[in-house]
């Protein structure tokens, strides 16, 4: 049995296999999959899984050198941007990058999987870019 936080088999796999620079997203319910991008889809109900409780576990095992957020997230401000404004202020997320909620979509289509969560906050999104621990 796993010692650390992370017990999902699917999302424990894919931080086994990133490399450097690749993506990660973490969606709400709402949030397109492109099409030929897997998903792993943990939403059960609204709001289960949440989407800060589903970020800060996966950042229990996952080196993260960036990330990219929507610019409307800053607009509409959904519960989660409170937990991500902390965690960047952290260094937790690394780098910030900020782009339209289009572009976000489009940055998704290169992402290695989408985590789709039970959120149902608008613009509860966020982009892992992988780094390294040397």
């Amino acid at each position: 049995m796993k010692k650390t936080a992370l017990l999902n088999i699917s999302l424990s796999q894919l931080v086994a296999s990133l490399g450097h620079g690749d993506i990660v997203v973490i969606g709400d319910a709402g949030l397109p999959v492109p099409p030929g991008v897997p998903m792993i889809d943990l939403a059960l109900t609204p709001g289960i899984p949440s989407f800060v409780s589903t970020l800060e576990v996966l950042l229990s095992e996952m080196q993260v050198e960036s990330h990219v957020i929507a610019e409307e997230m800053l607009q509409v401000l959904p519960p989660a941007s409170t937990r991500i404004q902390q965690l960047h202020d952290q260094g937790t997320l690394g780098v910030r990058q900020m782009v339209s909620h289009a572009r976000f979509k489009e940055l998704s289509k290169s992402a290695r999987a989408i985590v789709r969560t039970g959120e149902c906050q608008p613009y509860s999104n966020i982009a892992l870019m992988a780094g390294v621990t040397f």
